[in-house]
């Protein structure tokens, strides 16, 4: 239903495309959404578990700790098991960095110079390229090496900067070119400006987030700064936000901050009013059920719940599907910003719910017959629900 504006329009940092599996990253393909499990990766059932939860809300790419050998031969049975691609993530131990690969990992997540001596970085190297894995250079502000603190005094965007591009050019000497960066602090502006001086004097992919943002709601605030920043500004080829919460939790806020800025659409968008003494209905309590009751759907589609008639009708003209809370305890449903018919309070949950699931099923079949969809969504799924 929504159509861009020129004030819409994101103009996205050129860069080169390489592969995390099957997932591309960097040139024309959509940021991807990254998370993290939290499981001990010995025990594959609980972390081949946490990834579904995870793909149930729709990521992209999963990075899994492999801190010892008992990791990395658990991973073969969690990749084998999972539909995405898996990030290994290693510090330190080169050996960790090769088995990884032979279990097939579709990315490691090393830092070339902190593996050890040239020969262990190119076998861990070679190993990446027999093993079709792409490499993730993950520079830190907390792990800065000790000549660049020395240099700078404290970790700051320069000195994340010159330990990324010092990486880079270790594997662009052993003509290895699949890899992408990142540049993480746990402070914004650091974070924010050690990315943009990053974007502007290289073309590689950049992984962006905000490490260690903190809990569910400040972590996500935190993180909605500093990467609404970065994206608005079209830095960014894929993204995870990092919240001391569930993977799945931090999947959601990932595809939150997509959608808000039109980069990503997947799913039910619901634009709602905070609510006051004018509304019709208990609009809180019903957009968190309708949250929850909606979270399954993956096409994309738009919908407002505004309970009164002063923001109602005009939020309506912007959405699929809209509804505006009236009075006698009947409230307007609106079909493509126009008034369709009035559903009773009593059943409001249910009657949306269907509105919005026969909707989607007349989209999706329209899509796959290559029809119109708008007219077979109005006939469909527009009619008012007995």
């Amino acid at each position: 239903m929504s159509s861009y504006r020129p004030y819409q329009h994101i103009e996205r940092r050129k860069s080169r495309q390489i592969h995390v599996g099957n997932v591309p990253v960097g040139g024309d393909a959509p940021v991807s959404v990254q998370t993290m499990t939290n499981t001990l990766t010995t025990d594959a059932q609980a972390t081949i578990a946490q990834i579904r939860r995870a793909e149930l809300a729709g990521v992209d790419i999963v990075r899994v700790s492999c801190p010892d050998e008992e990791s990395t031969k658990a991973l073969s049975e969690i990749v084998r098991e999972v539909n995405v691609p898996i990030v290994a993530d290693i510090h330190f131990h080169y050996k960790r960095a090769i088995e990884a690969a032979k279990a097939g990992a579709a990315c490691l997540r090393i830092n070339p110079g902190n593996i050890g001596s040239a020969e262990r970085v190119r076998e861990v190297v070679n190993a990446a390229k027999d093993h079709n894995c792409s490499i993730r250079i993950g520079v830190n502000a907390g792990s800065l090496e000790k000549h660049l603190l020395e240099k700078y005094g404290e970790p700051n965007p320069e000195a994340l900067v010159e330990s990324a591009l010092e990486h880079a050019k270790i594997l662009e000497d052993h003509d290895f070119h699949e890899f992408k960066i990142s540049v993480k602090a746990s402070d914004v502006f650091m974070a924010v400006a050690a990315y943009q001086q990053l974007a502007d004097v290289c073309d590689h992919p950049l992984h962006i987030g905000i490490t260690e943002a903190g809990s569910k709601r400040a972590g996500t605030v935190k993180s909605s700064i500093g990467l609404g920043n970065l994206l608005w500004a079209g830095v960014g080829d894929t993204m995870r936000v990092s919240l001391s919460a569930e993977p799945e939790e931090e999947v959601l806020v990932g595809w939150d901050i997509l959608k808000s800025l039109g980069l990503r659409h997947r799913g039910v968008k619901i634009i709602s009013c905070p609510s006051c003494a004018r509304q019709g209905f208990n609009v809180i309590q019903t957009v968190q059920t309708l949250e929850d009751r909606l979270a399954h759907i993956k096409t994309p589609m738009t919908l407002s719940i505004i309970g009164c008639v002063v923001n109602g009708p005009g939020e309506a003209l912007m959405t699929d599907i809209g509804v505006t809370g009236g009075g006698s305890g009947r409230h307007m449903v609106y079909s493509a910003g126009k008034q369709d018919h009035t559903m009773p309070a009593g059943d409001m949950i249910e009657h949306i719910v269907d509105l919005v699931e026969k909707k989607v099923a007349a989209l999706e079949a329209a899509d796959a017959a290559n029809t119109p969809a708008e007219e077979m969504a109005r006939e469909a799924a527009m009619s008012p629900v007995e």
